[in-house]
């Protein structure tokens, strides 16, 4: 039950970067109040990656680093509560 609830919370929150960085493509997007919230709870992680990774050109590219260390992040939380639990 536990790995369900761990899965869909990783779940939301990579669909909730993914909406983000879809939506910053799209300026009329940026004042709505969906996007106000997704920012909300998405850009302060995001950001610790745009400080390390600088964009190239117009591409941000530190999302991709971002995905990436979420899903390693998820995956360690797992393996730890295997031990715990185990």
């Amino acid at each position: 039950m536990i790995f369900y609830i761990i899965d869909k919370l990783f779940l939301i929150y990579t669909v909730m970067m993914f909406i983000r960085i879809l939506g910053s493509w799209v300026p009329e997007l940026q004042n709505t109040k969906f996007m106000q919230f997704i920012a909300f709870y998405v850009d302060p992680y995001l950001n610790l990656f745009r400080k390390v990774i600088p964009p190239l050109g117009i591409l941000d590219l530190s999302p991709i680093v971002a995905f990436f260390v979420l899903n390693i992040f998820e995956k360690v939380i797992k393996v730890l509560l295997v031990s715990v639990l185990l």
